[in-house]
């Protein structure tokens, strides 16, 4: 807190895209520049700010500022962040987002921040910042080795969208020119090129924020992703801010609900695998069939758990082979809904997180000791999976057909098994050591607030401070 008499007449709009994806390291870096002695006004729906309040600090210098939400033809009323509507619809809360320029310029007119940290999808922010005079850092919540790949001006100079063939190579000078996706990956990051609602891309946007902003800053590291941080800092010609790693406060397991801790409490220590995949990511009927079959071979207890978008418990018995709760009745458990992740996964007896490879949650997973088997779905989980299994080799990703990502019950047992059963032989021996190292740099405190620091001291330099 030495630096707060300093910086009190510093203050900064917070405006992060209408997901939780998004909304959650905003909350943590407003927390975490609020403790500098930053006033901090954070920007979101009024549908997200109870969810918001739950986890932002109540620090005098932090005060939400509600938006008004404008009407989107096709977008329900009350839906005010991605959480439990498609990707189709969700598409609109960027049109959404458009429509609120007035709004915005008006509130940082009388606001008058000195800096206004801002998401991907409202590249509109710079110019009309700096009309008014004030600064802007896009703060990524994305990757810098997803970045990096995808948001190369030779990828997006051309009104054409690239090839599937081109995706799946690394552009020209890249730090890691062996990393290749599969087809059915390349496919996917098709997406983010592609114009919905007459408005630009995901990518149009965020490269038109970047070009935009006066700083980027990214929820990273060097020890993580130094490589790619030179590698893109030279090609977008930005200054790029490591923000550090937004570390979740160690969690305990002992609040847990009676029910899940008197279930995890029959099994051995670290023995248990979570399976879990977010809200936002929808299975088929035929992946959810092969991951319980696969998490059944392991003969491991296990937990999976489905989002409710979409799941009942109808859908599922008409998933599962026959006899299959029966046959996992006594070690397996499929639950549809939420589930207090973090603490399952602090709990002594989990050991093993099957997952998507959102940054967030693997955090959470590295300093609770679970090990990591990554199955990723979608755009930049499958770039994160390659840093997290080939860089930092403290996971393994699951093997997957290359022309539609398809994978069976053997492809899940065969991923866990390496880090679980056979976690004493190589590789798994190797990625449970460097799960270990990374776990002990992540939970020093003097590393996060060392980043935390640097991130005080840029922003201070951008405004004259």
């Amino acid at each position: 807190m030495g630096t707060q008499a300093n910086t009190t007449d510093l203050h900064i709009a917070v405006f992060p895209y209408f997901a939780f994806g998004h909304i959650n390291p905003f909350v943590h870096i407003s927390n975490k520049l609020a403790s500098h002695g930053i006033k901090i006004s954070f920007f979101s729906a009024p549908g997200n700010i109870p969810r918001i309040k739950s986890s932002l600090s109540t620090s005098p210098l932090i005060s939400i500022v509600p938006l008004t939400f404008p009407h989107v033809d096709g977008l329900p009323a009350g839906f005010e962040s991605t959480a439990d509507i498609t990707p189709a619809i969700a598409e609109l809360l960027k049109v959404a987002l458009d429509k609120m320029q007035p709004q915005i310029r008006s509130l940082l007119t009388q606001l008058k921040p000195d800096v206004v940290f801002f998401d991907f999808a409202q590249n509109w922010i710079p110019s009309l910042a700096s009309e008014l005079g004030i600064k802007t850092v896009m703060f990524s919540v994305f990757s810098l080795i997803s970045n990096s790949y995808l948001m190369t001006p030779a990828r997006l100079s051309s009104d054409e969208i690239p090839t599937i063939e081109e995706l799946k190579k690394p552009p020209q000078g890249y730090p890691n020119p062996d990393l290749s996706l599969k087809t059915f990956q390349a496919k996917d990051l098709l997406y983010p090129f592609r114009r919905f609602n007459g408005g630009p891309s995901a990518l149009e946007r965020n490269y038109a924020g970047i070009q935009g902003c006066d700083a980027i800053a990214y929820k990273s590291c060097h020890e993580m992703e130094g490589p790619y941080w030179s590698y893109f800092k030279k090609v977008i010609g930005k200054p790029i801010i490591m923000a550090g790693i937004p570390i979740p406060e160690t969690s305990s397991s002992g609040d847990l609900d009676s029910n899940w801790a008197t279930w995890l409490a029959k099994f051995p220590p670290k023995s248990v695998t979570l399976c879990s995949f977010g809200s936002e990511t929808f299975l088929t009927d035929v992946q959810v069939q092969e991951l319980a079959l696969g998490l059944e071979l392991t003969e491991l207890p296990f937990l999976m758990v489905l989002s409710s978008n979409g799941f009942d418990q109808e859908r599922l018995n008409k998933i599962l082979p026959e006899g299959f709760l029966e046959r996992v009745k006594d070690r397996g458990l499929i639950h549809i809904g939420w589930v207090p992740q973090q603490k399952i996964m602090a709990h002594e007896n989990v050991g093993c997180y099957v997952n998507h490879a959102g940054f967030g949650s693997v955090i959470e997973a590295i300093v609770t000791d679970c090990q990591l088997v990554l199955l990723p779905f979608k755009g930049d989980q499958f770039l994160n999976s390659k840093l997290l299994s080939l860089d930092m080799k403290v996971g393994v990703e699951v093997n997957r057909r290359d022309e539609d990502g398809h994978f069976g019950k053997e492809d899940i047992f065969e991923a866990v098994r390496i880090v679980t059963v056979d976690g004493d032989k190589e590789p798994g021996k190797k990625i449970r050591g460097n799960l270990v190292k990374w776990k002990e740099l992540l939970m020093n405190k003097e590393f996060e607030e060392k980043y935390v620091l640097e991130l005080v001291k840029e922003v201070k330099a951008l405004v004259g401070n």
